[in-house]
């Protein structure tokens, strides 16, 4: 069965949607099949892999508002092992259009259902805000990653999302857990980077990654190409870096899986 991760944090421009593109392309390049959900209505993840929405079968809006089935709604991406149902501008209205619908909450993990078994990850981009699309996305997940910027006001909304996660884990979805704190947009230069990096490490010990994803231009260019930046620049610091995230991922998760087989 696949494992579900939401990418999340309702500050924008912390790189989630970056996260997002590179991880995926890192998890198929170690040959896991894998999938990404674009949930965010500015559709970058979609763009990021140069896809037009114009061609998509369907979006996740029909997905979630008029419950296309997510099994043939799926796109493949320039990388092999990956694909990605896609997003557009009218997701922005599925907020509304989903409040009428019975256990409104859970229309994405109830859709995720009939494909989930297809794939090894199955990674959720989210919007940066908390309404009922993220909602649907937390509901829906095994574990989220939290992307931190290495800046000053990084740590101001984390509090927020933990708060939206503990909720939600006792009302909706027990089963959710952090997967991991990443910080992004690293630059070991900077004293204030270095800070933030080890009060991280003080509050939120092993759940914070040991890669951290660095300030680099080829990774900002690589979307602008539709690819990602493994395939646009493999020896930039942007590339190695997402292929020890997930790498990291991949260990952290085979190292569960060993746990949870040896307490069954």
């Amino acid at each position: 069965m696949g494992k579900i991760i939401a990418i999340a944090n309702q500050k924008g421009g912390v790189g989630k949607t970056t996260t997002t593109i590179n991880l995926a392309a890192s998890l198929a390049a170690e040959g896991k099949k894998t999938l990404i959900i674009d949930a965010d209505p500015q559709a970058n993840s979609t763009s990021g892999y140069g896809i037009d929405p114009r061609t998509m079968p369907s979006s996740i809006y029909e997905c979630l508002v008029d419950e296309y089935p997510m099994d043939g709604s799926q796109v493949d991406t320039c990388c092999e092992n990956l694909q990605l149902i896609g997003s557009r501008i009218d997701l922005a209205g599925a907020e509304i259009e989903l409040i009428n619908k019975p256990s409104r909450e859970n229309v994405l993990r109830n859709a995720l259902g009939a494909i989930r078994d297809k794939y090894d990850y199955i990674l959720i981009d989210c919007s940066p805000s908390l309404g009922l699309i993220t909602v649907n996305a937390l509901t829906a997940a095994d574990s989220v990653i939290i992307p931190v910027q290495a800046e000053y006001f990084a740590l101001e909304g984390i509090t927020k999302l933990l708060n939206t996660i503990r909720i939600i884990k006792s009302r909706l979805n027990p089963g959710i857990e952090i997967e991991g704190f990443l910080l992004t947009m690293y630059d070991a230069r900077l004293r204030l980077a270095n800070q933030i990096y080890e009060e991280l490490k003080g509050h939120f010990g092993d759940m914070v990654f040991d890669t951290v994803i660095p300030r680099n231009i080829r990774l900002s260019e690589a979307p602008s190409h539709g690819l990602p930046v493994i395939l646009y620049d493999p020896t930039s610091r942007g590339a190695t870096s997402h292929t020890a995230l997930a790498r990291e991922v991949i260990e952290r998760n085979s190292r569960k899986a060993h746990i949870t087989s040896q307490t069954n």
